[in-house]
């Protein structure tokens, strides 16, 4: 069996940066690369010294004396929330746009600066009567109000650590993360809207609540103004408790190691892993590339379609964007409600000059047909991004012509809850891209590709992608486990190598290719092929708006691979369609590739931040009984599936 992944499809199409665009780009000499190259320790401290504003310069750079344990600026003194609100303010930029909010119904809010230094100050004093203090955790479970983010900054201000819950996950999630981090005080909303309905928010924290005897206090904005459980004495209502308290609040020293926020993610345990962020290298990770990556200017309207309950949401909707006094967007709903043009009316009502987004949004939007782009002008955007996992060729050449006009650059994003902002990304007035390509590691980033045993692939080859030095938004540990810190991402390449978990190829250019988690690599009679490549040839038929591609168990090859295929609007499925699929990927990757199993299919079971779960496909192609559907955005999709797969298959 081969050490390495297999690198099977080619892409050759080319976009270098538009000559206006990198005329006046911020970034349009490979200069910035070559002085990380030479001193890259140097190269951050200057950069911190330059772009934060510091209560204790630090004197400090890295301690990189007890790896995996780094610590950045360690004797520097800071706040994050003085970075992204009072020195604005107080430079005479208070009166601009901070956020640009529109809810799902309709309702629309302009938030300054200055207007959002005052709620956050009056937030903090209100958590503050609460009985918060420096060094307490704070759990947030809300909708895309604006009341998150502010919730957020006020934490930071008083030195307490967030951790913010998206507000799709069950009562039974929330109560897991609220009881590992042993939190005090809980902000959440009466409810919030998803497609028309009201979410019972405040119901399912109670029910998590019952189960947490740490928390003292509930904090809940009036959003839907739905009837609500109340326990007097323990739940107190925003519009009583935050309007009224002052709205100066002095900002906590903080050390630069101070834990910011805790964040988080799915193990492979039951138990979720409490991603740890400390302050100040986050803050300049999210700083330096929200400007480098997005090319930020004094007059863009920047909108991160994200969700703040998840890590992109935290680095480029608040603090990335704050922190350069950046004008941005949030919507409160999804991009189908109440059509699938909602997005394309929010860039045009806002004037939107950067938008970035997931594949899984622009896959839908492909699916959903470019009708719900008619009539919309999209002329301010100037600069496309996305996130969250490897987009395919095909969908990226749609985003580029169709919402950019062929004018946009697109940066294609990699990085993860862990590293705290990007790592590998095209620099737009910079890089040449290519479409399904995250191009080049950041300046000040070492991303490697290695075999089994942590030798490097040469330019061309697959394996599993490495960061071979520390950089500053690394995250410090899991909270309250540093053994499963070390053992998740520091030990199956040595304790100085983060091992990210993900698969990647290069090319001949040397552009980085993710290939999805090392998980959904499948091996056939072999072959190690993965599930992203399978995926994007796919992708690349006419009739095919998304695919997943999974590795079932096959007594002769040792697996086979089963693909779930969602064809565009208006396409007849059927056997014909089927054959014709199979020898497409086949002739793009190899009669080796060839699907041994193609089912039609509606919908792909997705977690609530887009992300395929593949596992749960695994289950249907192998004919077994479906594992815990929790996560799912839609847990009746899986089991719609199934009932294709049965009928075509003959599973029972």
């Amino acid at each position: 069996m081969s050490d390495a992944i297999e690198a099977l499809l080619e892409e050759n199409r080319r976009f270098p940066p538009p000559a206006a665009f990198a005329a006046s780009a911020r970034v349009s000499s490979p200069a910035l690369y070559t002085e990380a190259d030479e001193d890259f320790r140097g190269f951050w401290q200057r950069h911190a010294l330059r772009e934060i504003s510091w209560f204790r310069e630090p004197t400090e750079v890295l301690d990189d004396s007890n790896p995996p344990f780094y610590k950045w600026f360690a004797d520097g003194e800071l706040n994050i929330s003085y970075n992204c609100l009072d020195r604005h303010v107080e430079a005479g930029g208070g009166d601009k746009v901070a956020l640009h909010w529109l809810g799902e119904p309709g309702e629309e809010r302009r938030i300054t600066y200055a207007e959002l230094l005052a709620e956050v100050c009056r937030c903090a004093n209100a958590l503050r009567d609460l009985g918060v203090r420096r060094g307490d955790r704070v759990a947030i479970y809300m909708g895309m109000v604006p009341e998150l983010p502010i919730a957020m900054l006020a934490c930071a201000r008083l030195g307490a650590a967030h951790s913010v819950v998206f507000g799709g996950f069950a009562a039974s999630a929330l109560a897991d993360r609220i009881q590992d981090a042993a939190c005090t005080v809980l902000v959440t909303c009466d409810g919030a809207w998803r497609r028309g309905q009201v979410i019972p928010l405040k119901e399912m924290c109670d029910g998590a609540v019952d189960l947490c005897p740490t928390i003292k206090h509930v904090l809940v904005v009036r959003r839907t103004e739905n009837d609500v459980p109340w326990t007097p004495g323990r739940d107190v209502w925003w519009h009583e408790t935050v309007a009224s308290a002052p709205a100066d609040c002095a900002p906590e020293r903080m050390n630069a190691e101070d834990v910011l926020f805790l964040l988080y993610t799915s193990g492979t345990t039951a138990k979720p892993k409490g991603i740890c962020h400390t302050t100040a290298g986050y803050l300049l990770g999210a700083m330096m590339t929200h400007r480098w990556v997005f090319d930020i200017r004094p007059d863009d309207v920047y909108w991160c379609a994200a969700d703040c309950g998840w890590v992109t949401g935290h680095t480029y909707i608040v603090y990335g964007p704050l922190a350069n006094h950046t004008t941005g967007v949030m919507y409160e709903g999804t991009p189908e409600y109440p059509s699938w043009s909602r997005h394309w009316e929010i860039v045009e009502r806002y004037g939107v000059t950067v938008y970035y987004t997931a594949p899984t949004a622009i896959r839908a939007f492909v699916k959903a047909g470019d009708q719900h782009l008619e009539g919309r002008n999209l002329s301010s955007l100037r600069l496309l991004g996305t996130v969250g996992e490897p987009i395919n060729p095909e969908a990226w050449m749609w985003y580029h012509e169709r919402i950019g006009g062929g004018r946009c650059p697109i940066v294609d994003t990699w990085w993860q809850t862990e590293t705290g902002s990007i790592m590998i990304s095209p620099l737009p007035g910079l890089t040449t891209t290519k479409p399904g390509s995250a191009t080049h590691p950041m300046p000040g980033v070492a991303a490697a590709i290695v075999d089994e045993q942590g030798v490097e692939v040469a330019r061309g080859g697959g394996g599993y992608l490495v960061l071979k030095q520390p950089w500053p938004s690394m995250l410090r540990t899991l909270w309250g486990d540093d053994d499963r810190f070390v053992q998740t991402y520091w030990n199956r390449f040595g304790r100085d190598v983060y091992f990210t978990g993900d698969g990647a190829k290069t090319d001949d250019d040397g552009n980085f290719w993710l290939l999805g988690r090392v998980d959904d690599v499948i091996n056939v009679a072999g072959h190690r092929i993965s599930t992203t490549e399978i995926e994007s040839s796919l992708v690349g038929h006419a009739a095919v708006a998304e695919a997943a591609a999974i590795g079932a168990h096959d007594p002769i090859k040792g697996e086979q691979i089963c693909v779930f295929v969602i064809t565009k609007d208006g396409v007849e499925q059927g056997d014909e369609l089927r054959a014709e699929l199979l020898q497409h990927v086949a002739t793009q990757i190899g009669r080796f590739a060839r699907p041994g199993m193609l089912l039609f299919t509606s919908d792909l079971p997705k977690t609530r931040s887009g992300k395929i779960m593949r596992r749960l496909l695994k289950d249907v192609a192998e004919g077994r009984e479906l594992g815990d559907a929790t996560t799912l955005r839609d847990s009746t999709v899986v089991q719609t599936i199934k009932d294709q797969a049965d009928r075509q298959l003959g599973h029972r």
